[in-house]
């Protein structure tokens, strides 16, 4: 008697492909861990985590230090809407800062960038140029400019008594303002710059040259050709520069420190204050989640007004 010899059943194409799917599957996700996993747990212990303990601690009285923490509910945004005049001072500061700041940072970059879009043999030494005040750490930068407007300023006009660099600027009130607000611009206008250069060689130049065949003038291929098209680059420079000078920190704090009389105070050092000089950390805790709201707003809104214009054009 022959023995019988037992066979599993036989697969059929699909099963095969079905398998195969699977493991394709298993080893996409397996690289996908491999190459997003350590920058997703560095997102969320920098960022979330602490995030996240900031909400817990501005419900509480904690002074940074201590052990104890205590539950105060909502007494500090209460105390903010209701007893800190200097709070809402230096926000109303920063909000007028990031008016002046954004508007002119964009329109020197913007500039800068059609300059050096041109065929000009020194363009690539012009873009280096331009771009390497935004290298520069904005703490050293604050201090050479402070040099600048109390010593170089004071000397010049003392040499030529032009009236422009006689006045007090980092001394007054509304002169420390400009100041602020110049230093920044020159900050950062160059990167500005790099963004809607980037844009503008992406416009098609054959558009321009028909355009210019048909009689445009420049003013019209700015306006209805080249802005239009370069559109998105407005609504990244936008982004970029609101937050930035709403977060204003360490030029404001080099150049004023917040003076004369906290007159160009920002919200970045009123809460550094409250939390690491006042050693009241719960209150400015509370503090900087109200700030992260404001500008979470401040930016929502500007990408959604830009990006309908976009779509418009």
């Amino acid at each position: 008697m022959e023995p019988t010899i037992k066979t599993g059943p036989v697969k059929t194409q699909a099963q095969i492909k079905a398998v195969s799917k699977k493991r394709f599957k298993y080893k996409s996700l397996l690289t996908y861990a491999a190459f997003v996993g350590p920058a997703l747990l560095f997102f969320l212990v920098i960022q979330i985590l602490p995030f996240l303990m900031g909400v817990y601690y501005s419900f509480t009285s904690w002074n940074g230090v201590s052990s104890v923490v205590e539950w105060v509910g909502l007494d500090n945004y209460k105390q903010i809407f209701t007893n800190d005049e200097a709070f809402f001072n230096s926000f109303m500061f920063t909000t007028k800062f990031m008016f002046a700041a954004v508007i002119i940072s964009n329109l020197i970059g913007f500039g800068f960038a059609l300059l050096l879009n041109a065929a000009l043999k020194t363009r690539n030494i012009l873009r280096t140029v331009f771009f390497i005040p935004n290298v520069i750490g904005g703490l050293l930068l604050g201090f050479i400019w402070q040099f600048i407007f109390v010593k170089g300023f004071a000397s010049v006009g003392n040499m030529t008594d032009i009236a422009f660099f006689k006045m007090p600027w980092l001394g007054d009130e509304k002169t420390a303002f400009w100041g602020i607000v110049i230093v920044f611009a020159w900050q950062i206008s160059g990167y500005m710059m790099v963004i809607y250069v980037a844009a503008l060689q992406g416009v098609d130049s054959s558009l321009l040259e028909a355009a210019r065949m048909d009689g445009a003038s420049n003013w019209t291929l700015l306006t209805k050709i080249i802005i239009p098209l370069i559109l998105p680059a407005f609504t990244i420079c936008f982004f970029l520069t609101i937050s930035m000078a709403f977060k204003i920190f360490d030029l404001n704090i080099s150049l004023t420190g917040g003076g004369p009389f906290n007159s160009t105070q920002s919200v970045a050092i009123n809460i550094y204050q409250e939390a690491f000089q006042n050693n009241r950390y719960g209150l400015g805790t509370a503090k900087s989640i109200l700030f992260f709201v404001v500008v979470a707003i401040f930016t929502t809104f500007q990408v959604m007004l830009t990006k309908k214009k976009e779509v418009e054009a």
